[in-house]
């Protein structure tokens, strides 16, 4: 399986509300709940309403399109770098998966990835 790592930096934050969202950016995630708003978007991207941000984060992505009944992708993975104690922020689309870390683990987790036999570009 191929790995493709996204070189921007990226941050996860908590808004009020949406408006000041730029929809044109590269990569956005959003989820809302009864409870927060939430927003992943390239750092540079962080729009001003944001109230909390967890910024140093990189991405990335399981190339190729995922079909849905495939099972144990995020499993594997994200059980392989808390294996080396690697904490992941994992997104999906509807075509594939995302898997952020922290930007100071992405040696140490492209070297796990490799080694488990993973093809990283």
């Amino acid at each position: 399986m191929q790995l493709t790592f996204i070189s921007e930096m990226f941050s996860v934050c908590k808004v009020t509300d949406y408006s000041q969202v730029n929809w044109e950016q590269p990569y956005l995630f959003i989820g809302q709940t009864d409870q927060e708003k939430s927003l992943v978007c390239l750092t540079e991207y962080v729009p001003a309403n944001a109230t909390e941000r967890e910024d140093g984060w990189i991405a990335f992505r399981v190339e190729g399109e995922l079909d849905f009944s495939l099972i144990g992708i995020l499993s594997r993975l994200s059980g392989l770098l808390a294996d080396e104690g690697i904490s992941i922020f994992a997104l999906s689309t509807f075509k594939t998966d995302y898997i952020l870390i922290k930007s100071d683990e992405a040696e140490k987790a492209q070297k796990v990835l490799k080694e488990a036999g993973y093809n990283l570009v």
